[in-house]
């Protein structure tokens, strides 16, 4: 005869799978299903027509790692590299606008500041491809914004900003600002003000208060942000396509180049394992370093 604790704990084991299982059956479906997919792609031979296609073979990967007919190349490591970094910079670029904006929406009256965080976001509810043309538009060799640059010899004439490596990271920076602002906004608003002052009461200003007072306090905040921001950055694919072009190909431009324009499906799959092995790496040292520095309870990994 079951006990009322058994009950309960039945009870709660049902709520649980109810509220529970269909975010799991769509991770399964959308995420696991398709990773072992992927997975098994990579170790098959490549065709005629770039399909996947037995016996199986490790020259996927060999390609990965820069080795293919002509012999060793690094261009692999090159793109590599390159997407580490702009995703890398365009991450911080963020923190830096987001601070301020931030910190400006929380000093206005509680009524405005929904409305001003609305502005931040509304932005990013237009698709991604639409705003990316527009910095197309804005950074195309006739543009004000490039003719200031040619006036001020930053670039040749009759050439724009784009494409470049800087327009992949004004393009980045803009698209994910969003994922930025709203996490630290989220940790400045329950902000303690009494330890703002008491720090300014013991003479500190600048940014010594800064870093004393208000950065501990938004800590959480931005791990998360830094997250919602290097990962998708790192892997993007519609910024560095349309404003880096050949120039400043990335690692998500060169997987799906496998998959449409020059096929080799083991190929892309291998690849996209490298970019699901870098971003697990990332996240376990990640999330090794926030624990140090003591905001690892608050950030959402």
């Amino acid at each position: 005869m079951r006990t009322a604790a058994q009950g309960e704990a039945r009870s709660r084991a049902w709520r649980l799978w109810i509220t529970s299982g269909p975010g799991l059956f769509w991770i399964v479906l959308f995420l696991l299903i398709p990773s072992g997919v992927m997975l098994g792609i990579a170790f098959f031979t490549n065709s005629d027509f770039g399909s996947p296609v037995l016996p199986l073979s490790l020259d996927s990967f060999s390609q990965v790692a820069g080795y293919g007919i002509l012999g060793w190349s690094g261009a692999n490591f090159t793109v590599l590299l390159r997407s580490l970094l702009q995703a890398g910079v365009a991450t911080s670029v963020t923190i830096l606008l987001a601070y301020p904006l931030v910190f400006f929406i929380v000093t206005r009256p509680a009524g405005l500041r929904p409305v001003l965080l609305l502005f931040a976001i509304v932005p990013s509810w237009t698709n991604q491809v639409v705003r990316t043309y527009a910095w197309m538009e804005l950074l195309n060799p006739f543009a004000p914004v490039s003719h200031v640059a040619q006036v001020l010899g930053i670039i040749p004439p009759h050439l724009g900003l784009m494409p470049g490596n800087f327009a992949v990271l004004v393009g980045l920076s803009y698209n994910y600002l969003p994922y930025m602002v709203v996490p630290l906004y989220a940790a400045a608003e329950k902000l303690d003000w009494t330890l703002v002052e008491a720090g300014r009461d013991l003479y500190a200003s600048g940014a010594r208060l800064f870093f004393s007072t208000v950065f501990p306090q938004t800590l959480p905040g931005l791990l998360s942000g830094i997250i919602l921001v290097g990962i998708p950055a790192f892997g993007d694919y519609v910024v560095p396509q349309l404003l880096g072009g050949d120039k400043a190909m990335m690692l998500g431009s060169l997987i799906a180049d496998q998959f449409t324009f020059s096929p080799d499906w083991p190929y892309g799959a291998a690849l996209t394992l490298i970019m699901l092995v870098f971003t697990c790496v990332g996240l376990i040292v990640f999330r090794r370093l926030t624990q140090r520095l003591g905001g690892g309870e608050g950030a959402m990994l």
